[in-house]
């Protein structure tokens, strides 16, 4: 939260002998002419493909049959592609198909390698509820009486040395 607030703040220096309604208002068309000027960041991340197609280079694609896209995400925002995902609904099951900027492509080879190990290791990992099942099926542990009598006793005459 402060995070947020302290990004959202401005900053205003104003050097004046004497501070009036007039130099205040000076002071805001002047940082206002000033914030006209500057030239918003460069989007990175995923974005739409115009926004993609409108960037410098061409772009190239890439076609995905699994439907985890939030896999992707997070494996392309570790190595900053700009991406593009489009969904393809005239097929069934639904393709997704992967626009990436062109000077991306090693990069995009790399990605596209890690997010199909996680993909794989999350397909081999076993469901929680199986787990459980799997737990309840084992009988639970059984101690015999005696045993539980002899551990006593031994604690007792322990305690009376």
């Amino acid at each position: 939260m402060q995070e947020e607030s302290s990004a959202k703040t401005v900053a205003l220096v104003i050097r004046a002998v004497k501070f009036t309604e007039e130099v205040f208002r000076r002071a805001i068309i002047a940082y206002i002419k000033e914030r006209l000027n500057t030239p918003l960041p460069e989007k990175h991340g995923k974005m739409t493909v115009r926004e993609l197609l409108g960037k410098d280079q061409g772009a190239n694609t890439l076609e995905i049959n699994n439907g985890n896209i939030s896999l992707f995400d997070r494996v392309a925002s570790k190595y900053n592609i700009d991406y593009a995902i489009k969904k393809d609904i005239t097929e069934d099951p639904p393709k997704y198909v992967l626009f990436f900027k062109a000077r991306d492509n090693d990069v995009i080879i790399r990605a596209f390698k890690d997010y199909c190990d996680l993909n794989e290791k999350r397909s081999e990992r076993k469901s929680i509820l199986e787990r459980l099942h799997k737990h309840r099926e084992k009988p639970p542990v059984s101690l015999d009486k005696e045993k539980i009598l002899e551990k006593k006793k031994a604690k007792d005459m322990e305690a009376a040395l």
